[in-house]
Protein backbone atom coordinates (compact mmCIF):
# COMPACT_ATOMS: atom_id res chain seq x y z
CA UNK A 1 0.00 0.00 0.00
CA UNK A 2 2.67 2.23 0.75
CA UNK A 3 4.46 1.73 -2.49
CA UNK A 4 1.21 2.24 -4.78
CA UNK A 5 1.29 6.02 -2.79
CA UNK A 6 4.45 6.63 -3.86
CA UNK A 7 3.78 5.29 -7.49
CA UNK A 8 0.68 7.06 -7.57
CA UNK A 9 2.16 10.52 -6.60
CA UNK A 10 5.10 10.05 -9.26
CA UNK A 11 3.14 7.70 -11.85
CA UNK A 12 7.00 6.53 -13.19
CA UNK A 13 8.24 3.30 -12.06
CA UNK A 14 11.70 4.43 -11.90
CA UNK A 15 11.75 7.83 -9.69
CA UNK A 16 9.50 5.82 -6.98
CA UNK A 17 11.72 2.98 -7.12
CA UNK A 18 14.20 5.24 -6.06
CA UNK A 19 12.25 7.03 -3.81
CA UNK A 20 11.50 3.44 -1.68
CA UNK A 21 14.89 2.36 -2.16
CA UNK A 22 14.42 -1.05 -3.94
CA UNK A 23 14.62 -1.95 -7.79
CA UNK A 24 12.59 -1.30 -10.46
CA UNK A 25 11.61 -5.28 -11.03
CA UNK A 26 10.83 -5.80 -7.36
CA UNK A 27 8.41 -2.88 -7.34
CA UNK A 28 6.73 -3.73 -10.46
CA UNK A 29 6.48 -7.34 -8.47
CA UNK A 30 4.80 -5.60 -5.51
CA UNK A 31 2.61 -3.64 -7.28
CA UNK A 32 1.11 -6.72 -9.52
CA UNK A 33 0.83 -8.86 -6.03
CA UNK A 34 -1.08 -6.09 -5.20
CA UNK A 35 -3.42 -6.17 -7.76
CA UNK A 36 -3.74 -9.78 -8.11
CA UNK A 37 -5.04 -9.92 -4.21
CA UNK A 38 -7.26 -7.03 -4.97
CA UNK A 39 -9.02 -8.77 -8.01
CA UNK A 40 -8.78 -5.83 -10.06
CA UNK A 41 -6.13 -2.79 -11.69
CA UNK A 42 -4.75 -0.12 -10.12
CA UNK A 43 -2.60 1.25 -12.46
CA UNK A 44 -2.97 1.46 -16.39
CA UNK A 45 0.53 1.20 -18.23
CA UNK A 46 2.26 0.79 -21.09
CA UNK A 47 6.09 1.54 -22.02
CA UNK A 48 6.04 5.20 -21.87
CA UNK A 49 3.21 6.04 -19.47
CA UNK A 50 1.76 5.47 -16.12
CA UNK A 51 -1.91 6.33 -14.82
CA UNK A 52 -3.97 5.27 -12.27
CA UNK A 53 -7.62 3.79 -13.04
CA UNK A 54 -10.66 5.00 -11.14
CA UNK A 55 -10.32 2.04 -9.03
CA UNK A 56 -6.87 3.52 -8.00
CA UNK A 57 -7.88 7.06 -7.51
CA UNK A 58 -10.06 6.00 -5.34
CA UNK A 59 -7.78 3.80 -3.04
CA UNK A 60 -4.97 6.55 -3.20
CA UNK A 61 -6.74 8.86 -1.22
CA UNK A 62 -8.65 6.49 1.39
CA UNK A 63 -5.65 4.46 1.75
CA UNK A 64 -3.65 7.78 2.41
CA UNK A 65 -6.15 8.49 5.32
CA UNK A 66 -5.78 4.65 6.58
CA UNK A 67 -2.35 4.73 6.74
CA UNK A 68 -2.13 8.23 8.28
CA UNK A 69 -4.64 7.11 11.16
CA UNK A 70 -2.16 3.97 11.55
CA UNK A 71 0.61 5.97 12.03
CA UNK A 72 -1.01 8.15 14.28
CA UNK A 73 -2.31 5.54 16.60
CA UNK A 74 1.13 3.88 17.00
CA UNK A 75 3.09 7.46 17.64
CA UNK A 76 -0.05 7.76 20.37
CA UNK A 77 0.61 4.30 21.53
CA UNK A 78 4.51 4.60 21.71
CA UNK A 79 3.74 8.20 24.25
CA UNK A 80 1.16 6.13 26.50
CA UNK A 81 3.81 3.22 27.11
CA UNK A 82 6.71 5.53 27.45
CA UNK A 83 4.36 7.42 30.60
CA UNK A 84 6.78 9.33 32.85
CA UNK A 85 9.72 8.97 30.38
CA UNK A 86 8.05 9.89 27.14
CA UNK A 87 7.46 13.33 25.05
CA UNK A 88 4.76 15.53 25.55
CA UNK A 89 4.17 18.29 23.01
CA UNK A 90 2.79 21.93 23.80
CA UNK A 91 1.82 24.37 21.04
CA UNK A 92 1.24 27.79 23.04
CA UNK A 93 1.11 31.89 22.46
CA UNK A 94 4.24 34.11 23.06
CA UNK A 95 2.07 36.30 25.23
CA UNK A 96 2.07 33.21 28.45
CA UNK A 97 5.84 32.77 27.69
CA UNK A 98 6.31 35.25 30.94
CA UNK A 99 4.84 33.42 33.54
CA UNK A 100 1.73 30.79 32.91
CA UNK A 101 4.09 28.65 30.87
CA UNK A 102 7.12 28.47 33.04
CA UNK A 103 5.17 28.29 36.55
CA UNK A 104 3.33 25.40 34.70
CA UNK A 105 6.69 23.84 33.45
CA UNK A 106 8.19 24.53 36.35
CA UNK A 107 5.35 22.55 38.31
CA UNK A 108 4.81 19.58 35.99
CA UNK A 109 9.00 18.63 35.68
CA UNK A 110 9.30 18.66 39.40
CA UNK A 111 6.21 16.12 39.34
CA UNK A 112 7.85 13.98 36.50
CA UNK A 113 11.31 14.67 35.65
CA UNK A 114 11.92 12.45 33.10
CA UNK A 115 9.33 13.68 30.86
CA UNK A 116 10.67 15.64 27.71
CA UNK A 117 8.72 18.40 27.04
CA UNK A 118 8.40 19.97 23.59
CA UNK A 119 6.99 23.70 22.94
CA UNK A 120 5.75 24.82 19.69
CA UNK A 121 4.70 28.36 19.03
CA UNK A 122 2.56 28.32 15.87
CA UNK A 123 1.42 31.27 13.72
CA UNK A 124 -1.02 30.62 11.18
CA UNK A 125 -0.97 26.76 11.75
CA UNK A 126 -4.61 25.84 13.10
CA UNK A 127 -4.54 24.56 17.14
CA UNK A 128 -7.30 22.09 16.10
CA UNK A 129 -5.33 20.69 13.02
CA UNK A 130 -2.35 19.89 14.92
CA UNK A 131 -4.29 18.23 17.75
CA UNK A 132 -6.26 15.98 15.59
CA UNK A 133 -2.78 15.41 13.29
CA UNK A 134 -1.19 14.59 16.49
CA UNK A 135 1.37 16.74 15.89
CA UNK A 136 1.03 18.56 19.36
CA UNK A 137 -0.38 16.68 22.45
CA UNK A 138 -2.23 20.35 24.74
CA UNK A 139 -3.08 23.62 23.29
CA UNK A 140 -2.49 26.67 24.79
CA UNK A 141 -4.83 29.02 22.84
CA UNK A 142 -6.38 32.81 22.38
CA UNK A 143 -9.55 30.70 21.17
CA UNK A 144 -11.37 27.70 21.77
CA UNK A 145 -11.05 24.73 19.28
CA UNK A 146 -14.45 24.05 17.76
CA UNK A 147 -14.28 20.16 16.77
CA UNK A 148 -16.39 17.27 18.73
CA UNK A 149 -13.14 15.11 18.40
CA UNK A 150 -11.41 17.93 21.00
CA UNK A 151 -12.37 19.70 24.37
CA UNK A 152 -11.52 22.82 25.47
CA UNK A 153 -11.64 24.55 28.75
CA UNK A 154 -11.22 28.81 29.25
CA UNK A 155 -8.60 29.04 32.12
CA UNK A 156 -8.69 32.88 32.40
CA UNK A 157 -9.34 36.33 30.86
CA UNK A 158 -7.06 39.09 30.60
CA UNK A 159 -6.75 43.08 29.25
CA UNK A 160 -5.11 43.92 26.61
CA UNK A 161 -3.23 46.84 27.00
CA UNK A 162 -1.32 49.78 25.39
CA UNK A 163 2.22 49.09 25.99
CA UNK A 164 4.42 52.74 25.99
CA UNK A 165 7.93 53.98 27.27
CA UNK A 166 7.97 55.09 30.62
CA UNK A 167 8.88 58.34 29.78
CA UNK A 168 6.41 58.42 26.90
CA UNK A 169 3.16 61.03 27.01
CA UNK A 170 1.03 58.45 27.99
CA UNK A 171 -0.27 57.42 31.13
CA UNK A 172 -3.53 56.17 32.67
CA UNK A 173 -4.41 59.84 33.05
CA UNK A 174 -3.49 61.52 30.05
CA UNK A 175 -4.74 58.22 27.88
CA UNK A 176 -8.72 58.40 27.15
CA UNK A 177 -9.69 57.68 23.57
CA UNK A 178 -8.17 54.92 21.00
CA UNK A 179 -8.50 57.64 18.03
CA UNK A 180 -5.72 59.53 19.75
CA UNK A 181 -3.09 57.08 18.92
CA UNK A 182 -3.04 57.47 14.97
CA UNK A 183 0.01 59.45 14.73
CA UNK A 184 1.37 57.34 16.83
CA UNK A 185 4.16 54.53 15.62
CA UNK A 186 3.09 51.25 16.27
CA UNK A 187 5.25 48.03 16.46
CA UNK A 188 3.05 45.23 16.11
CA UNK A 189 2.73 41.24 15.19
CA UNK A 190 2.15 41.20 11.56
CA UNK A 191 -1.34 41.94 11.06
CA UNK A 192 -1.60 39.82 8.02
CA UNK A 193 -1.21 36.52 10.50
CA UNK A 194 -4.68 34.05 11.14
CA UNK A 195 -4.09 33.83 14.52
CA UNK A 196 -6.82 34.61 17.13
CA UNK A 197 -4.44 37.82 18.50
CA UNK A 198 -3.65 39.30 15.05
CA UNK A 199 -7.14 39.35 14.32
CA UNK A 200 -8.24 40.83 17.31
CA UNK A 201 -5.59 43.74 16.40
CA UNK A 202 -7.43 44.19 12.98
CA UNK A 203 -10.61 44.62 15.03
CA UNK A 204 -9.58 47.22 16.88
CA UNK A 205 -8.29 49.50 14.45
CA UNK A 206 -10.91 48.95 12.16
CA UNK A 207 -13.37 50.10 15.15
CA UNK A 208 -11.68 53.53 15.76
CA UNK A 209 -11.49 53.75 11.78
CA UNK A 210 -7.63 54.55 11.17
CA UNK A 211 -4.67 52.17 9.60
CA UNK A 212 -1.84 51.84 12.10
CA UNK A 213 1.07 53.69 11.41
CA UNK A 214 3.38 50.21 11.72
CA UNK A 215 7.17 50.78 11.42
CA UNK A 216 8.30 47.56 12.70
CA UNK A 217 6.64 43.90 12.68
CA UNK A 218 7.39 40.97 15.17
CA UNK A 219 5.61 37.81 16.60
CA UNK A 220 8.03 38.17 19.92
CA UNK A 221 6.87 39.85 22.65
CA UNK A 222 10.24 39.87 24.15
CA UNK A 223 11.72 42.45 21.07
CA UNK A 224 8.54 44.44 20.97
CA UNK A 225 8.48 45.24 24.71
CA UNK A 226 12.72 45.88 24.38
CA UNK A 227 11.90 48.07 21.38
CA UNK A 228 9.22 50.04 22.84
CA UNK A 229 11.55 50.71 26.18
CA UNK A 230 14.26 52.05 23.98
CA UNK A 231 11.56 54.73 22.10
CA UNK A 232 11.22 53.37 19.21
CA UNK A 233 7.12 53.23 19.04
CA UNK A 234 4.39 51.86 21.86
CA UNK A 235 2.44 48.46 21.22
CA UNK A 236 -0.25 46.49 21.73
CA UNK A 237 -0.21 43.03 24.11
CA UNK A 238 -1.84 41.21 26.63
CA UNK A 239 -1.89 41.86 30.50
CA UNK A 240 0.27 38.80 30.48
CA UNK A 241 3.38 40.42 29.43
CA UNK A 242 3.61 41.97 33.01
CA UNK A 243 4.67 39.44 34.62
CA UNK A 244 7.82 39.48 32.89
CA UNK A 245 11.25 40.75 33.87
CA UNK A 246 11.13 43.82 31.75
CA UNK A 247 11.95 47.73 32.23
CA UNK A 248 11.21 50.94 30.76
CA UNK A 249 7.93 50.02 29.84
CA UNK A 250 4.35 51.24 30.56
CA UNK A 251 1.22 48.97 30.49
CA UNK A 252 -2.16 51.11 30.43
CA UNK A 253 -5.46 48.57 30.26
CA UNK A 254 -7.90 48.77 27.42
CA UNK A 255 -11.53 47.72 27.26
CA UNK A 256 -10.49 44.77 25.23
CA UNK A 257 -9.80 41.81 26.77
CA UNK A 258 -8.00 38.35 25.40
CA UNK A 259 -9.23 34.61 27.07
CA UNK A 260 -6.64 31.65 27.69
CA UNK A 261 -7.82 28.40 26.24
CA UNK A 262 -6.32 25.18 27.22
CA UNK A 263 -7.66 22.40 24.43
CA UNK A 264 -6.59 18.64 24.13
CA UNK A 265 -8.16 15.32 22.26
CA UNK A 266 -11.00 13.85 23.85
CA UNK A 267 -10.48 10.61 23.76
CA UNK A 268 -6.89 10.44 24.53
CA UNK A 269 -5.60 7.79 26.77
CA UNK A 270 -2.25 9.76 27.73
CA UNK A 271 -2.32 9.65 31.49
CA UNK A 272 0.15 12.74 31.55
CA UNK A 273 -1.97 14.74 29.19
CA UNK A 274 -4.70 14.81 31.86
CA UNK A 275 -1.92 15.56 34.79
CA UNK A 276 -1.14 18.64 32.69
CA UNK A 277 -4.80 20.17 32.40
CA UNK A 278 -5.25 19.98 35.95
CA UNK A 279 -1.93 21.83 36.74
CA UNK A 280 -3.61 23.80 33.89
CA UNK A 281 -6.80 24.45 35.48
CA UNK A 282 -5.19 25.07 38.97
CA UNK A 283 -2.62 27.53 37.81
CA UNK A 284 -5.12 29.53 35.61
CA UNK A 285 -6.76 30.63 39.14
CA UNK A 286 -3.23 31.64 40.62
CA UNK A 287 -3.17 33.81 37.53
CA UNK A 288 -6.66 35.05 37.70
CA UNK A 289 -5.91 36.54 41.25
CA UNK A 290 -2.91 38.69 40.32
CA UNK A 291 -4.62 40.57 37.14
CA UNK A 292 -5.56 44.14 38.38
CA UNK A 293 -8.44 45.26 36.39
Amino acid sequence: MRYFLVLAEELHFWRTSEKVFMSQSSLSRQIQGLEEELGFKLLERDKRNVKLTEAGKFLQKRWRELLDDMDRAQTQAKKINMGSSGLISIAYPGSISSSFLPELLRTFTAEMPEMKMELVEPTDATNEKLLLDYHIDIAFSRDSVQHPALSSKKLYSEPVCLVVAENHWLNENTYHDFKSLENESFILSGLHHTTFFATLLRRIFTTYGFEPKTHVETDFGGLILNLVANGLGISILPYSFQFGSYTGVRFINLQEEVDLYVNWRKKDENEVIEKIIQHSEALGEKIKARIIL
